[in-house]
């Protein structure tokens, strides 16, 4: 499956919300964001990672291999009134200098990289003592739900054997891979943690949110995708017309030390 987000990069900025504030709070209890932290953000995306650093303070750089993605990024951190430096560039080849920051982070991106070349080039940019979170926020599939059909119709327009990518998360979430990932470049001091939140979408906000997905707005054919939300629209109607919609999500985050 060929995968280009910069194609869906609009519904992208606008569609996925990023990680909750909860998320930064309990990266700033454990003591990993406070000012003047010199954060890198690998697979920045649209920057909602990005922005909630910048937001606590820190100094923020920001990569990402997609200009379309980055032009977005750089609208919405300037709506947002913050200040980051942003460079088209791979996680695995950052072109930033060694030993010059305290942390690196990767949300929801770690699974598209060559994750042991990502994961040394990680512990060359940190000083030593620096850390590297990688973090994800997935929704989750309840039988019955709006996500479990909403999995269902992407499966009917994208057919063939799941990506690679979703084994990582085991379908709940957790990412069990990454331990071995981290360790293997040299990291230490393996912490990880999960909380549960829900997240209200609109039927229009969660088309939105579908288009934006891997498997839809950022592999299939423009018809295909066109397709795709109208009977997509017309299931949540006939099936789930309350609104908002009530989109289980979870949480996970693995924080190592470079010795």
């Amino acid at each position: 499956m060929q995968v280009d987000f910069g194609r869906t990069s609009s519904d992208y900025a606008r569609h996925r919300a990023g990680f909750p504030d909860a998320f930064f709070e309990r990266l700033a209890r454990e003591g990993l964001l406070r000012p003047g932290v010199r954060a890198v953000d690998v697979g920045t995306g649209t920057g909602t990672i990005a922005r909630g650093l910048a937001r606590k303070g820190c100094t923020v750089t920001a990569l990402d291999v997609s200009a379309p993605m980055l032009e977005s990024a750089r609208g919405l951190a300037t709506e947002a009134g913050l200040r980051i430096d942003f460079h088209q560039a791979p996680s695995e080849r950052t072109g930033l200098p060694s030993e010059s920051y305290d942390l690196v982070v990767a949300g929801q991106c770690w699974h598209w990289f060559d994750r042991p070349t990502a994961a040394r080039e990680a512990a060359r940019l940190l000083v030593p003592g620096g850390r590297l979170v990688i973090a994800h926020n997935d929704w989750l599939a309840p039988a019955g739900s709006v996500v479990e059909a909403t999995e269902s119709l992407i499966d009917a327009f994208n057919p063939g054997p799941p990506p690679t990518y979703l084994g990582f998360g085991q379908g709940i979430g957790i990412y069990p891979q990454w331990f071995r990932d981290v360790a293997d470049a040299g990291f230490t001091g393996l912490e990880s943690f999960t909380f549960d939140v829900t997240v209200p979408y609109t039927h229009e906000s969660w088309r939105g949110r579908i288009r934006a997905n891997a498997r839809v707005g950022a592999s299939l054919p423009a018809s295909a995708v066109a397709r795709f939300d109208t009977t997509f629209a017309a299931l949540l109607a006939e099936r789930f017309p309350q609104e908002p919609l009530s989109i289980p999500h979870r949480i996970f985050a693995l924080m190592a030390t470079r010795p």
